[in-house]
């Protein structure tokens, strides 16, 4: 197999998105489509955590016949707005953005690399020494001085790109892929809360893909368990791969 792992724009080494414009969901699907089409690829599987999942889905769903099988690792390949929150959602992430561009052109805090793994661990709670230094191994470059963050501040803004429940349930029946999904029983759905993930869009969402006959595991472990503990999530997602994409492939 051949593995291809994407920085995201604003993310890891990539480049940041130019001034004045913001990171969407379909926005980070364009971009995975440029490069599918840069490798020359005709059909392909992904693997993608967290948000990374949800560009999976959309993906899985506006490209069919590209996608022979992905993997969602503590996603649920959507994230739903109640209708009535969307318009308060959308002006959030606006605001935000609007009140980023009135700052003064701000020089990049500059770190020690013991600093900013405490920095990413305070953050990430739940992640690992081992995957604190992981993430730093892209997410640190180093400047005068220290080391300073590489991602861009603004893919923490709200996502202003807004769908409700009922047009996620549309999108994901346009799927023909198989599916895989992983959650940790403290994960993404565990420990959101109500406010942010309610549990009617989780349940929908997961039975859909049980409607379909995809594959839904939960295992022991947080929204980073895929990288904290790898033993416990490859053995699934090699399983899955040996019996559902491989097969496709093989001479007849």
């Amino acid at each position: 197999c051949r593995y291809v792992a994407v920085d995201l724009a604003g993310h890891g080494l990539s480049s940041h998105r130019p001034a004045g414009v913001l990171y969407t969901f379909p926005a980070n699907v364009a971009d995975v489509r440029r490069i599918v089409d840069g490798l020359q690829w005709t059909t392909f599987t992904i693997i993608g955590h967290s948000m990374g999942g949800n560009i999976a889905a959309l993906f899985s769903a506006l490209y069919p016949e590209m996608v022979d099988a992905f993997i969602l690792l503590d996603a649920y390949g959507f994230l739903p707005t109640d209708q009535k929150e969307i318009p308060k959602v959308m002006r959030q992430g606006m605001d935000e953005m609007l009140q980023y561009e009135k700052k003064t052109e701000e020089k990049k805090r500059v770190y020690t690399y013991e600093k900013a793994a405490e920095r990413l661990q305070a953050a990430n709670p739940t992640l690992s020494e081992r995957s604190v230094h992981t993430l730093l191994e892209r997410g640190l470059v180093q400047g005068e001085g220290g080391f300073v963050f590489s991602r861009d501040l603004r893919i923490n803004f709200k996502n202003i790109v807004r769908i409700s429940l009922e047009q996620s349930l549309e999108i994901q029946s346009r799927i023909q892929a198989s599916v895989l999904v992983v959650l940790g029983d403290k994960g993404f759905g565990a420990t959101t809360g109500p406010e942010l993930y309610p549990r009617r869009f989780a349940s929908k969402l997961l039975q859909g893909y049980h409607d379909r006959n995809h594959t839904v595991v939960t295992v022991a472990g947080d929204h980073h368990v895929h990288l904290n503990d790898p033993e416990v999530v490859a053995p699934l997602v090699s399983d899955f791969l040996r019996t559902k994409v491989f097969p496709q492939h093989l001479p007849a």
